[in-house]
C-alpha cells in the first residue's frame, strides 16, 4: 500500500467482543487493555459501524486518552444496514463522530458476499471511499470478505485500487470447503494485496478446541495456550498486515501479548502439528458459529441465535450435556427460544459463515425439548 511499511507487530485489537459490565461495554477494562496493547508496541484497532457500542467505547478508551499518531484505527461501512445510498454514505460520518478520531486510517466496505456485493456498486460506494481518501478523511481503503475465491478474484480485478482485503483465516478453515480460506488467501496475494486476518481463533472455538485437538497441542507444547497456536498460524503467513484478535478481557490481552510481542513464526514441525489439529477439529461435529451476532440484529422474533448455538455446541463438541441443557433453559426462560423461529431467512442472508440457521434452530429445538 502507498506509504506504508509492514510492521513486525502484527497483532490487531479486534473490537467486536469487548468486555461487558452488565449490558454495556466495560470502558474502564477496555482502557486497561488499550494501554497494555500500546505499551507492547502494537497500534492496529479494528471496529465497525455495526459493532454495537464499540465505536463510542473506543473513543473513551483510546481516542480521548492517547495521541492520534500513536495508533491506527479501522472501521467499516455495512451496506446491509443501509436502505438508501445517502444512508450508506452517512455511516462514515457517524463512525467519525462516534470515534472522535478526526480521520480513519483503514476504511473498509464491510462483509462483501455473493448476496450483497452488487449493492456496493449500486450505491456508488467504491467511488465514495476514493473521494474520502482524496479529501484526507481516510488514509487507506479496502474491504472485508465472506465468500469464495471466484467472487474475490472478480472484485479485485474490477477494483484494483483496493489497497487491502480482510479475510477469515484460521487453521480450522484453511482447507474447509465452505470457507475456502486458503484459496481466498492465494487469490488476494496473487493480486498483490496485503491481508488483514479476522477470526484467527474462529470466534473463540480454537481457544477452547475439542479434546483431541487439546491433547495434540498440549503434547507438542504444554506451556502454549490454545489461542497462541491459532494466532501464530495466521501471523506466520506472508503478506499479513494485521491479525485481529477479538479480546474480551485483560487476561486474553496478556496471553496474546506474551507470544506476539516478540513474534516467532511457526517452525516446520509446528506447521505439521497445526495441519493435524485442523483435521482433528473437523472430525468433531459442531455448529460453526463465530458469534458475530449479525443474525440477531434483524431477527423479527428476537432469538439469541449465537447463544443457543453455543449451548448446543457444549454438547456436540465437549459432551457437556447437562451444562448445555442448563444454558438453554436459562435462555428460554428469559426470552425467545429456538422454537420461536419464523423461518423468514433474514439470518441466513447475513450469516458470514453460511450456516443453515433455520435447520440448526429446528435441531436445537428438538434436542432441547427431548432432553428437557
Amino acid at each position: 500500500m502507498d506509504n506504508y511499511k509492514i510492521s513486525d507487530k502484527k497483532l490487531g485489537f479486534g473490537l467486536m467482543r469487548l468486555p461487558k459490565k452488565g449490558m454495556h461495554i466495560d470502558v474502564e477494562q477496555t482502557g486497561r487493555m488499550v494501554d497494555m496493547f500500546l505499551d507492547a508496541g502494537f497500534t492496529y484497532f479494528d471496529t465497525a459501524y455495526v459493532y454495537v457500542g464499540s465505536e463510542s467505547a473506543i473513543n473513551k478508551a483510546l481516542v480521548q486518552r492517547h495521541p492520534r499518531d500513536s495508533y491506527t484505527l479501522a472501521t467499516k461501512l455495512f451496506v446491509s444496514a443501509a436502505p438508501t445510498e445517502s444512508f450508506a454514505k452517512k455511516e462514515f460520518e457517524t463512525s467519525l463522530r462516534r470515534t472522535g478520531a478526526k480521520y480513519i486510517d483503514y476504511y473498509l466496505l464491510h462483509s462483501l458476499n455473493d448476496k450483497n456485493y452488487e449493492k456496493f456498486d449500486k450505491f456508488n460506494l467504491w467511488d465514495y471511499v476514493k473521494e474520502l481518501k482524496e479529501k484526507g478523511k481516510i488514509r487507506h481503503y479496502g474491504f472485508s470478505f465472506h465468500s469464495g475465491p471466484e467472487l474475490l478474484d472478480k472484485l479485485l480485478t474490477d477494483h484494483p485500487d483496493a489497497e487491502f482485503v480482510q479475510l477469515q483465516i484460521n487453521y480450522a478453515d484453511w482447507n474447509d470447503p465452505k470457507v475456502r480460506a486458503r484459496e481466498n488467501y492465494e487469490v488476494a496475494r496473487r493480486h498483490g494485496k496485503m491481508i488483514v486476518i479476522m477470526e484467527p481463533v474462529k470466534g473463540g472455538a480454537l481457544a477452547d478446541p475439542p479434546e483431541k485437538v487439546k491433547e495434540l497441542l498440549k503434547k507438542a507444547n504444554p506451556d502454549a495456550s490454545y489461542a497462541s497456536w491459532a494466532i501464530r498460524f495466521a501471523a506466520s503467513l506472508d503478506g499479513v498486515l494485521s491479525v485481529l484478535s477479538g479480546m474480551s478481557n485483560v487476561e486474553q490481552m496478556a496471553d496474546n501479548l506474551s507470544y506476539m510481542k516478540n513474534f516467532v513464526p511457526l517452525s516446520d514441525d509446528e506447521k505439521e502439528i497445526i495441519r493435524q489439529a485442523g483435521e482433528l477439529f473437523h472430525e468433531t461435529h459442531s455448529i460453526p458459529c463465530t458469534a458475530c451476532r449479525y443474525c440477531v440484529e434483524g431477527c423479527p422474533a428476537g432469538i439469541p441465535i449465537p447463544d443457543i448455538f453455543a449451548a448446543r455446541n457444549k454438547q456436540l463438541v465437549f459432551g457437556r450435556i447437562d451444562e448445555g441443557n442448563a444454558d438453554y433453559a436459562a435462555l428460554a426462560s428469559a426470552g425467545p427460544a429456538a422454537g420461536d423461529c419464523l423461518e423468514c431467512g433474514q439470518c441466513e442472508n447475513v450469516c458470514p459463515q453460511k450456516i443453515k440457521i433455520i435447520e440448526n434452530l429446528r435441531e436445537c429445538n428438538k434436542n432441547f425439548a427431548e432432553r428437557g
